[in-house]
């Protein structure tokens, strides 16, 4: 079951991840921390990761569940939402759930939605290296490579056969990637922990 909501017409997609649990944050597992306000943000973790890249191109969030909270937060923002009932078995399952719902894409950018401070100008920069034919592009600031992850569609196969908990990670080690420099601390940034959404 999936809601749209169609954005800026391009033949590449944004793919959110949002399926985690983040025991890191909540052990307890009360708080789920992509609902957590960010400080001086009127807004929380996950959508705050769906606005910048909604400014680029159109957003698929994949979501443990669709009736949810989190899921009405990123519908209301713009995204299209779909739930992947397999999403506890690790992050590769939430990417393939994603990738298998817009495999007639040209490419794709991977974003993960506890990395709310990656800037707009980030997405803009992947997606002119999906434009200009590249197959991977990683963002690197200060020399240091970081999220979202772009791939074009050579690597469809390989992302709908990847198993358990490391995402796409075997892929950017066996292929080429286009690093692309970037003025973006962001990258680097996620929330794992309280303690996160109020560092610098």
């Amino acid at each position: 079951m999936s809601f749209a909501i169609h954005t800026t017409q391009t033949p590449f997609r944004g793919l959110l991840l949002a399926a985690g649990k983040g025991t890191r944050f909540d052990p307890a597992g009360a708080d789920n921390k992509l609902l957590a306000h960010l400080p001086g943000v009127d807004e929380v973790v996950a959508v705050a990761a769906a606005r910048a890249m909604l400014q680029t191109l159109p957003v698929l969030a994949v979501v443990s569940t669709v009736d949810s909270e989190l899921s009405r937060r990123l519908i209301a923002a713009g995204c299209e939402v779909i739930g992947c009932d397999d999403a506890d078995t690790g992050m590769s399952a939430s990417l393939m759930c994603g990738i298998r719902r817009l495999s007639d894409a040209a490419g794709w950018i991977i974003a993960l939605a506890d990395m709310p401070h990656v800037q707009a100008a980030t997405h803009r920069g992947l997606l002119a290296a999906l434009k200009d034919g590249v197959q991977i592009a990683v963002p690197t600031y200060q020399g240091k490579r970081g999220n979202p992850v772009a791939f074009g569609r050579s690597h469809l196969d390989g992302l709908l056969a990847l198993s358990g908990d490391r995402g796409a990670r075997a892929l950017l080690q066996a292929f080429p990637v286009n690093e692309i420099p970037v003025n973006d601390p962001g990258i680097h940034r996620d929330i794992d922990t309280r303690a996160d959404l109020h560092a610098r």
